[in-house]
């Protein structure tokens, strides 16, 4: 490749023609490509080069944990978990309703895993996704000094077209995040899709930030376009071990088979 024509390549932002078009000269001239198809096909693959970034770049803007599908959810150890119906979470429908998931149960039983997967999908589908724990998200509202920095913190998480929410209840929060919670939950309702995972019971949810009015107004905007699933049994970390007991108040969450609200 001549000089003049690297630069105009990298001037013009075309860089995987420019990594491949030595190569792809060669296999013209031994296939006797025509100029047409010769074209498309460096265009085809610059294309593609770039789809590929731009999922690369939603993905880690995303902020999962680590790689989750659907595919690799047992649905066999949660029998109160349908695939088909949880699979009508995974389509467009999901994020332009704007409707709201809430995945409900102790912990280790693939509530995180669903939502990573779920998430995954609506990157794939073209959606702009942010995935963020609890307390984490807490810290950094109790962190902040002023009103300007809680606005650059909920603002994204406001704007994004799916928000998933992990981990919600693990940890009791500061009464200032409570109004910060609403204020992102109102901002999202009607308009953007919200999947949040908890180990505690929608009734426990007023404890958490100690002010149950405002939790009722935040549990009625999410089941207003949504649903709850309960997720029952064991953990998967700890299948193959002895049962652990830990000594502790039940967090009154219903037995039996799962709910669906």
């Amino acid at each position: 490749m001549s000089e003049s024509l690297d630069q105009k390549l990298t001037t013009l932002k075309l860089g995987r023609i420019r990594q491949i078009y030595p190569s792809w000269i060669a296999q013209a001239a031994d296939s006797n490509l025509g100029y047409a198809e010769f074209l498309e096909q460096l265009l085809t693959e610059e294309l593609l080069e770039r789809q590929e970034n731009h999922l690369r770049r939603k993905m880690k803007a995303a902020g999962f944990p680590y790689p989750a599908t659907i595919e690799q959810f047992d649905f066999s150890l949660r029998p109160e978990i349908k695939r088909p119906v949880m699979l009508r979470y995974f389509d467009s429908s999901f994020v332009t309703g704007a409707c709201s998931l809430l995945l409900i149960g102790p912990s280790g039983l693939g509530k995180t895993h669903l939502s990573i997967a779920l998430g995954t999908k609506m990157v794939q589908l073209g959606y702009s996704v942010r995935f963020v724990v609890a307390q984490q998200l807490a810290n950094a509202v109790c962190a902040a000094q002023t009103r300007q920095e809680v606005t650059r913190i909920v603002d994204p998480l406001i704007a994004c077209d799916l928000l998933i929410l992990d981990e919600f209840g693990y940890l009791s929060l500061e009464p200032q995040v409570g109004p910060v919670l609403y204020e992102m939950i109102a901002g999202r309702y009607g308009k953007r899709a919200t999947v949040i995972t908890s180990n505690k019971s929608l009734a426990a949810w007023g404890e958490l930030v100690g002010d149950t009015a405002l939790m009722m107004a935040i549990v009625d905007r999410l089941l207003h376009h949504g649903e709850v699933f309960y997720l029952r049994g064991s953990s998967y970390r700890m299948r193959g071990k002895e049962p652990v007991t830990l000594a502790a108040k039940p967090d009154g969450m219903a037995h039996g088979n799962a709910e669906r609200l």
